[in-house]
């Protein structure tokens, strides 16, 4: 397995980040946010910079983090307010979904990106009255990526309609395409509610696992209050250890979230890459 990281979690200045990542002995590079702008909204240029600077940083660009399908779904029961919709300088809407769909695809062809990040809409108070959209727009989007050569990356994500394993496990098995596969988020599952090691893992099938992000937290007062890695409730040396036995050779992704000890991104980032690369080796 191999260790990444979505660069913004390191710094919004792609160069700081990507020297940090390599320094670090990281091979992956996710891109989520550049400069402050969200990946689907730069230029050609932009992409083309942000992709040359991993080359010369010796990391691979293997992952578009886009935001696609992370917008209200019309004609849906009402939007779950418990939970924080964390947009990343993405203010897309329905309508737009499909040229952000083919801007994916440009963007992931322009970096060698494998794999594209995508949600399940903003979670309702009734997910399963969505699923059958959420579905077909998995569909469409598993067969716009195949002749591309690329992934569909469907994230569980706790502000969405597929949320935890058992949703995500639904939803693959609904979408039983070769180009639709799980961006497995542990700690997300974690704050919807769901034991994600072992309990929920034990529901997906490693095949179908495309890319894994790291992250840590505990839950206060029913919010998540993000942690360095290994320091919160997520099991994260059993979580690895299975992931390696059940053959998984994709990237472990750093997603910090967690603030570190006097507030610096870049400092965050570094003490959990470390602590990741430990736990890699103990794996």
């Amino acid at each position: 397995m191999r260790t990444a990281a979505i660069t913004d979690e390191f710094s919004l200045d792609i160069e700081v980040a990507m020297r940090a990542m390599a320094e670090l002995g990281m091979s992956g590079a996710e891109l989520r946010m550049v400069d402050g702008k969200n990946i689907l909204d730069m230029s050609d240029a932009e992409v083309d910079r942000a992709r040359d600077i991993a080359g010369r940083c010796g990391l691979e660009v293997i992952s578009i983090a886009s935001p696609l399908l992370k917008c209200v779904l019309p004609d849906a029961p009402p939007i779950d307010a418990r939970f924080e919709q964390d947009v990343f300088a993405a203010h897309h809407t329905f309508d737009e979904q499909p040229r952000l769909a083919e801007r994916a695809i440009e963007v992931a062809r322009r970096t060698g990106a494998r794999v594209i990040r995508v949600f399940s809409y903003w979670r309702t108070v009734a997910p399963e009255a969505c699923f059958e959209r959420i579905v077909q727009a998995l569909q469409n989007l598993a067969a716009l990526a195949a002749p591309h050569g690329l992934i569909i990356g469907l994230e569980n994500e706790q502000a969405c309609n597929i949320a935890t394993a058992e949703e995500s496990a639904r939803a693959l098995a609904a979408v039983n395409h070769p180009n639709l596969k799980l961006v497995w988020d542990p700690a997300n599952a974690y704050v919807s509610g769901e034991m994600p090691y072992p309990d929920g893992y034990r529901r997906l099938a490693v095949d179908r696992i495309a890319h894994v992000h790291a992250k840590d937290c505990r839950m206060e007062d029913g919010r998540p209050v993000w942690q360095p890695l290994g320091g919160g409730e997520i099991d994260w040396p059993g979580q690895i250890r299975a992931l390696s036995a059940d053959g998984y050779r994709g990237a472990i992704s750093l997603e910090t979230h967690w603030a570190g000890p006097r507030g610096d991104k870049l400092e965050a980032s570094t003490i959990c890459a470390r602590v990741l690369q430990d736990l890699l080796a103990r794996a």
